[in-house]
C-alpha cells in the first residue's frame, strides 16, 4: 500500500474528521460510529474529476455551523479527490452519468482503510432521478447541501432539506430525486460487501 504524501494525508484525514463531527452532531445510530478506524490516511488515491462537479459551487453555504465546515472543505478539496461512478451508461443512460458521482473517504477504496464501514460523499446534479435501488449494507445519509425528494421502501417521495438524517436498512429500496438544485450527502455503509454495486429496482 503506497504512502500518501504529507499534504494529501492531512487533507484526507481532515475530511474524515469533519465527517465524523457531522455524524456525531446529527445523532446517527451509534452502531454507525462504533466501527470507525483510526483516521490515518495510508492509501494513495488518484485525483479524478467528473462532470457532476460543475454544480459544486451551488452548494457552498455557511448557514449551518454543523454542516458548513464539511460542505466547504469538500468543495475546496474536490479537485484532489477521486470521484467515482458505480454505474455505466448501459445501466442508467449517459445523461445520468453527467449528474452523478461519489468519492470515498473511508473504506476499501478510500485513503483511510476500513473493512467494516465505507464513508464518503454522494453528489447529484439538478433535475435527476436516482431510481430505486437496494444493497446488502445498511446505510445512513446526512444531507449536507441542496434539497431532494427521497423515497424509502413503499413510502412516497418526500422532500428532505440539508441537515436531515435518512436511514436505509439492508436491502430496503430507496431513491432520490433532485429538482432545480443539486444534492450533496454524506453516507456511511456498514455490513455486507462494502464495494458491492447496488441492484437497480426501477429504471430511470
Amino acid at each position: 500500500m503506497a504512502e500518501l504524501n504529507g499534504a494529501a494525508a492531512a487533507g484526507s484525514e481532515r475530511l474524515a474528521r469533519l465527517a465524523l463531527d457531522v455524524l456525531m452532531a446529527m445523532a446517527v445510530p451509534e452502531r454507525f460510529l462504533n466501527d470507525w478506524p483510526l483516521l490515518k490516511a495510508t492509501r494513495r488515491v488518484t485525483a479524478q474529476q467528473l462532470p457532476v462537479l460543475a454544480w459544486l459551487d451551488e452548494l457552498t453555504d455557511g448557514s449551518s455551523p454543523i454542516l458548513a465546515p464539511l460542505l466547504n472543505q469538500i468543495s475546496r478539496a474536490a479537485p484532489k479527490l477521486e470521484w467515482r461512478q458505480t454505474y455505466k451508461a448501459e445501466d442508467l443512460g449517459p445523461e445520468f452519468l453527467t449528474r452523478y458521482g461519489w468519492t470515498e473517504l473511508i473504506g476499501q477504496r478510500g485513503p483511510i482503510a476500513s473493512t467494516t464501514i465505507a464513508c464518503g460523499i454522494l453528489l447529484l446534479g439538478p433535475e435527476l432521478l436516482y431510481p430505486a435501488h437496494a444493497h446488502e449494507a445498511e446505510e445512513v445519509y446526512v444531507c449536507l447541501g441542496g434539497t431532494a425528494a427521497w423515497m424509502r421502501g413503499n413510502e412516497p417521495f418526500t422532500s428532505k432539506p440539508a441537515g436531515t438524517v435518512i436511514y436505509h436498512p439492508s436491502w430496503m429500496p430507496h431513491a432520490m430525486r433532485t429538482s432545480s438544485t443539486p444534492l450533496m450527502a454524506l453516507y456511511v455503509w456498514r455490513g455486507g460487501d462494502l464495494t458491492a454495486k447496488a441492484t437497480i429496482i426501477a429504471p430511470s
